[in-house]
């Protein structure tokens, strides 16, 4: 995509009625028009952010977007919340009453397809996106399936949602039929043989959202034999350092996680699934979520030099 065809002029990244109804949305966004695309594929390993780490700032998707070009990225995991709060307000959608469960289950996709080109035109890939209680005990079948279109709809590969056998039996199927991956994201409770269990045998497009950072916090292990052993079933990482003994997190290359040696084996190998930047330590006082992650892309492209 060429630099000139970033701009956000109102009816260049909407079509139709939907770009009227989302104008009013939109901030002036010519902090992407400026510059050059972003570009966080470093000697072809594609390093991004799930949104998460940018929590402690305002969250609109807008806001997500900006944040995500400051900081030089280009592919990343959104968390769900934000992608349907523009989704309502693009299509012009109001709740008239209804509970966000009623919403979904008659919600228009055109809104997702908006955020997907406004994306895209800023040179930022959705990859992933995250619903944290797909295939939870009780969950409507139709609320399931909404999941799966709102993630074709924004261009996502995968859906990410904690580590539930009961939820790998119901989402298998399911995921084959769409081929939208189900990664399963993994906090110290992981071990290096659970995935040599029955989890990821209930269908092909099940998978791991491995955080490399909770394991080795949990384990007191590497995490690359577990990469090496599962490397064709990881939708992605979540990259953070923490200290052994379930010890803190901490900046990039101030813990005890190999993340240089995991990026660099990434490298290697030619592995293509993505490394997504986690913000979970402490921010300092003088700096903000924005300034932190532009420094662990910065780790990151040199652990790849």
């Amino acid at each position: 995509m060429k630099n000139d065809d970033v701009t956000f002029s109102r009816r260049s990244f909407l079509g139709g009625a939907t770009a009227l109804a989302a104008s009013s949305l939109m901030p002036n966004l010519t902090w992407a028009a400026a510059g050059a695309l972003p570009n966080s594929k470093f000697n072809g390993v594609q390093i991004g952010v799930i949104t998460y780490s940018y929590r402690s700032l305002p969250g609109s998707a807008e806001d997500l977007l900006k944040y995500v070009v400051q900081c030089g990225i280009s592919s990343i995991e959104l968390m769900g919340g934000p992608a349907e709060q523009f989704a309502k307000a693009a299509t012009g959608e109001k709740d008239g009453g209804k509970s966000l469960a009623d919403w979904r289950r008659s919600a228009s996709m055109d809104g997702f397809k908006a955020l997907r080109k406004m994306y895209n035109a800023a040179g930022v890939n959705i990859h992933i996106v995250k619903f944290g209680d797909i295939g939870n005990p009780g969950m409507p079948d139709e609320q399931i399936e909404y999941y799966f279109q709102v993630a074709k709809a924004l261009g996502a590969i995968g859906i990410t949602r904690e580590i539930s056998e009961p939820a790998a039996q119901r989402l298998g199927p399911l995921a084959d039929k769409h081929e939208i991956m189900i990664g399963f994201h993994n906090h110290t409770q992981l071990t290096p043989t659970t995935y040599d269990g029955p989890m990821l045998s209930h269908g092909k497009y099940l998978g791991i959202n491995l955080d490399i950072g909770h394991y080795v916090a949990g384990t007191n292990q590497s995490p690359l034999p577990l990469i090496e052993k599962h490397c064709d079933r990881i939708l992605s990482l979540h990259i953070k350092d923490r200290k052994m003994n379930n010890g803190p997190n901490m900046p990039l290359g101030q813990g005890d996680t190999p993340v240089a040696e995991v990026l660099q084996y990434m490298k290697k190998n030619q592995l293509t699934f993505p490394a997504d930047i986690e913000l979970e330590y402490k921010i300092p006082e003088n700096s903000d979520a924005v300034q932190e992650v532009t420094q662990c892309v910065q780790f990151c492209k040199q652990a790849l030099a």
